[in-house]
């Protein structure tokens, strides 16, 4: 993987991140495919109407169904999605959180009861890097140890020190890897944690950027534990705190984050990547994002509304159908609403990100995200 930083203007990044399946351009929204597939949508979607670079999937789903023998007999999730652009997995860290009834974590290991069927399935640093291997994943995230908010401080300590282990044991597992021969064009992330609290947060980033020596380096660095019941300052607050203990030359990757608001106050403080289900999630269930706000396609004002979603709007979606059409389809419960609604949102997330990447790269970050703010506040 080569990482190149093209600009910068403060904090914020333009850069360009190379797999050996494509350029990536940040700073990147990373749209959730988390069983192989973005909700409502295919690869040609992805590829053809959305023109996104990199999408992320999920190693405990992938892993469950439709589990890695099946993967690695179709050549790995790009062949079999037909996604032939970069995929980004996540370890499982978060899983082990989200379906914390179904999961227990011990110093070397998170013990998983499937929520499928029950079975047991216990993820170690190693196996999670298996997997991902099986998978083919362009970007492979070290299996974590993550927490929610608030949160005791000796656990916040614990889960600095699993993680940091777990880390460790990756990238030795990794480079030994590639010692044979072998995963040459897989790349590995580290995962920052420590809560909210400022010490924790620098204790766990020098750890993990401590272990990069030698032949044995971490591709980029992760920023986890966040959006996970903080307040949004909060979370603003400890990205821009925990950044600048992040290598200028490498990567930086806010996981599991979030609105549109998210997006910019983060690129504001030095981060590169993003990825959430919202913008899939919230087309699911009436939720469009627009240059001046949230729209909610359910509400009876759009009975009859010939426009577009977003006048200002050129996705797939607003060129062809009025907010009339689409309040039809979500009222009727029509399967074709998930389809325009979700490409509609995710090409909003896109553009964003697009559009921050040239303002950076012209110097005018500050113009860029006053005009972001004063869209929502004239409408």
């Amino acid at each position: 993987m080569k990482f190149e930083l093209q600009a910068t203007d403060g904090r914020a990044r333009a850069a360009t991140i190379t797999t050996a399946h494509s350029t990536i351009k940040t700073p990147v929204f990373m749209p959730v495919g988390t069983v192989g597939s973005v909700k409502g949508l295919d690869a040609t979607d992805m590829l053809e109407l959305l023109e996104t670079e990199i999408i992320l999937g999920n190693t405990y789903h992938l892993y469950l169904r439709p589990g890695t023998e099946v993967l690695e007999k179709m050549g790995g999730l790009h062949a079999f999605s037909g996604y032939g652009k970069s995929i980004l997995t996540d370890s499982g860290g978060f899983q082990a959180y989200s379906l914390s009834k179904n999961s227990k974590a011990d110093e070397d290991a998170i013990v998983f009861k499937s929520h499928i069927d029950g079975s047991k399935h216990t993820f170690t640093p190693q196996l999670v890097l298996d997997i991902q291997y099986h998978i083919g994943s362009d970007i492979m995230m070290v299996l974590d140890d993550l927490i929610g908010l608030p949160a005791p401080k000796k656990r916040i300590q614990q889960s600095i020190d699993r993680t940091t282990r777990w880390a460790d044991q990756s990238l030795q597992y990794h480079a030994a890897k590639q010692r044979e021969g072998k995963q040459l064009n897989q790349n590995l992330f580290a995962i920052v944690q420590g809560g909210i609290d400022p010490e924790f947060r620098q204790l766990s980033a020098q750890a993990l950027t401590g272990l990069d020596s030698g032949g044995q380096r971490f591709d980029g660095f992760a920023i986890g534990g966040l959006s996970v019941g903080e307040e949004a300052q909060a979370m603003y607050d400890t990205v821009e705190w925990t950044t600048p203990f992040l290598p200028v030359d490498k990567p930086r990757y806010l996981m599991g984050v979030g609105t549109p608001e998210d997006l910019i106050e983060n690129i504001d403080r030095g981060v590169d990547m993003f990825d959430c289900v919202m913008p899939t999630r919230n087309a699911r269930n009436g939720t469009l994002f627009t240059s001046f706000g949230r729209v909610n396609i359910k509400k009876k004002a759009f009975v009859d509304d010939q426009n577009p979603i977003d006048p200002a709007c050129d996705c797939y979606t607003c060129r062809r159908y009025s907010r009339a059409y689409l309040n039809h389809l979500f009222r009727a419960k029509e399967l074709t609403y998930f389809r325009l609604a979700s490409l509609h949102n995710l090409h909003y997330y896109l553009t964003l990100m697009r559009g921050a990447r040239e303002a950076i790269l012209n110097g005018n970050w500050e113009e860029y995200k006053k005009d972001f703010y004063g869209k929502r506040e004239a409408e």
